[in-house]
């Protein structure tokens, strides 16, 4: 797959199959669109291409600072590179993007930049300026400029929109295993690892420090999960807490894991971090002994579902 970071950067000798989204968590319901359109491509010599945009339009046009994103732009292209994509724009989402009209959006980008020969789009699509253009003027579009559009049906969009709530929700209930059924994958979050108060050491459990790399990331609820993780090419179970660590009057709020079997310095290290299993809510205990001996028995059981089904 190649990536162009932005419309006017591609270049291609080659007429396109196209579709267009944000892709958000790029689950299955969303694979299984890439999968039509990726199939379509190779049935008409064309090259499949995503048209994806960032920041997310809901942050440029409603200044929604609050939406939370089940991927990173970095952790979409790396997912959407193992699907066999050919071209993947990632396009920096405007004020000024927004304000093309349709007409301008489908002959000058569609059409002139792209070479679109099919564009693979969702039966309520809307796109131009106050997204005041339809699927069906798309159709009319392409019998014109010569293009073919195929139209994907109802029940397949909602489903894509359904799985993307359901996933968030679930997430945010702490129900990990549900997300990763929609998603097809574990769901993951990054950053680099930063000193802490080194608490967890004293206790017997050392733990790092993870600081997420973007304020956008949907961060699962409160509470004990068990994780999994790459450290030095190696694969690394733990478990990891995210709250405010009550029982020693924590007062921020931080994301800390207890990698198994690991001995080794991680500070400043980036790390990638998969949820497997929700173990628990995050509690305040009456005494760092209670603490202790409540991690060893969370240890037993991560261990124990590790085994189960090597997580």
């Amino acid at each position: 797959m190649k990536t162009f970071q932005g419309i006017s950067q591609f270049k291609s000798d080659f007429a396109t199959a196209v579709t267009i989204g944000t892709f958000d968590g790029v689950h299955i319901g969303h694979r299984k669109i890439l999968e039509r359109l990726i199939n379509n491509a190779k049935q008409s010599g064309l090259k499949s291409t995503v048209l994806t945009f960032f920041p997310h339009p809901r942050i440029v046009l409603q200044k929604d600072t609050e939406i939370k994103l089940l991927n990173t732009l970095e952790e979409k292209v790396d997912i959407l590179k193992d699907l066999g994509l050919d071209y993947l724009i990632v396009h920096p989402f405007t004020k000024d993007f927004s304000r093309l009209s349709a007409t301008e959006f489908v002959r000058d980008i569609l059409v002139n930049t792209l070479n679109i020969k099919k564009i693979v789009i969702g039966y309520d699509h809307r796109f131009g300026r106050n997204r005041n253009a339809s699927i069906h003027d798309l159709i009319g579009f392409g019998g014109t400029l010569d293009f073919e559009v195929e139209e994907i049906p109802a029940q397949e969009i909602d489903d894509v929109s359904i799985s993307s709530t359901k996933i968030r929700n679930a997430l945010l209930d702490g129900e990990v295993a549900t997300a990763n059924d929609y998603l097809g994958y574990p769901y993951m979050i990054g950053g680099t690892v930063k000193t802490g108060k080194g608490l967890g050491k004293q206790f017997g459990f050392p733990t790092a420090n993870l600081q997420v790399k973007t304020a956008y990331k949907l961060i699962p609820k409160n509470g004990v999960y068990v994780v999994k993780s790459i450290l030095n090419s190696k694969v690394y179970y733990g478990m990891m807490n995210i709250g405010y660590n009550p029982t020693v009057s924590g007062e921020r709020k931080s994301i800390e894991i207890n990698f198994f079997g690991f001995s080794g310095d991680l500070y400043d290290a980036n790390l990638e971090v998969q949820f497997l299993h929700r173990l628990r809510d995050e509690h305040k205990f009456n005494s760092v002994e209670e603490l202790q001996q409540q991690l060893k028995k969370d240890k037993e059981k991560s261990l124990r579902l590790i085994t189960k089904k090597d997580a």
